[in-house]
């Protein structure tokens, strides 16, 4: 995976990007890459849509792009090292890998990564991207799997954060609803649909967050041409699943966590199933102030 600069019918005019070697592609799993505002919940998205894939019987591998490296906390119980923390301890010598010094198997039988990320201020997130689908790809680990979740640092739509986009059939948006989460939204849909213009990504659909309605959701959906997935309420108890270390359905019973659950369940599904296709245009920053924001 090398830097490139692309001319100005492909990411844009001067665009600095992170070439996809086509040898990396992922075409044995649907693939998906969770995006959203940074803080918004993507990594108990990602964890509990992971877990909602395995109860269907898929097949999943949970890819955490973040150098905090708490995308699969849930999954596993514990921060497990990162893919950069393994390779510098063999000196970039990754054949010297073995599978269960950085894979490990989280809830249900999901298979969990985390890529990590370069020293702040230095390197490339989507060579670590890249390096983390070069070793599953050298040890076969992708040709048995069903489902591959890409959950992504914030709302970083640069080069480098953005290359998961180059691997995913289907990006999924992360937002609460409130006007900074579409703000955001609003800017990885742009995003979206520059990587669309040359990969197979398309526009999945806003999981709503953290949210009692959806209101504002609703109406920048209909005037953008977006769709909305699913809808999770802002409940106590999925925060207290971060602090045990578990997902949604480890957790103690109760009718309002069943409901949760079910719609966790319904999206998996859907998503399995195939969602349709939406082409959003993404609106000016005026426009959507006019539109969500203040007089």
């Amino acid at each position: 995976m090398t830097f490139v600069a692309r001319d100005r019918n492909q990411d844009g005019p001067g665009s600095l990007q992170v070439h996809l070697d086509p040898t990396m592609e992922i075409d044995t799993a649907k693939v998906f890459a969770v995006y959203g505002k940074g803080g918004i919940g993507k990594s108990t998205t990602s964890s509990n849509l992971s877990a909602a894939f395995s109860k269907l019987g898929k097949r999943v591998v949970q890819i955490g792009c973040d150098p905090k490296h708490d995308s699969t906390f849930t999954l596993t119980g514990s921060l497990v090292p990162t893919v950069i923390d393994v390779l510098e301890q063999v000196d970039f010598h990754s054949e010297e890998l073995r599978v269960d010094d950085f894979v490990y198997e989280g809830f249900n039988g999901v298979m969990c990564v985390e890529a990590g990320g370069p020293p702040a201020g230095t390197g490339c997130g989507g060579y670590v991207v890249g390096q983390t689908v070069k070793l599953l790809k050298e040890h076969h680990l992708l040709e048995d799997t069903d489902v591959v979740i890409f959950d992504v640092l914030g709302d970083v739509v640069c080069g480098g954060f953005a290359s998961p986009l180059q691997h995913a059939d289907r990006a999924l948006i992360v937002a609460a609803n409130d006007f900074d989460s579409i703000f955001a939204m609003n800017r990885i849909i742009a995003a979206i649909g520059a990587k669309a213009k040359n990969y197979d990504v398309r526009v999945g659909g806003v999981i709503a967050n953290r949210s009692a309605a959806t209101d504002e959701i609703d109406r920048f959906n209909g005037r953008v041409g977006m769709q909305k997935l699913a809808h999770f309420p802002d409940l106590d108890v999925i925060r207290r699943s971060r602090l045990k270390k578990k997902t949604l359905f480890e957790m103690e019973d109760s009718p309002e966590l069943e409901a949760v659950r079910q719609e966790y369940l319904r999206l998996a599904q859907s998503l399995w199933d195939g969602v349709p296709i939406v082409t959003p245009e993404p609106l000016k920053d005026r426009e959507i102030f006019d539109l969500l924001g203040f007089d």
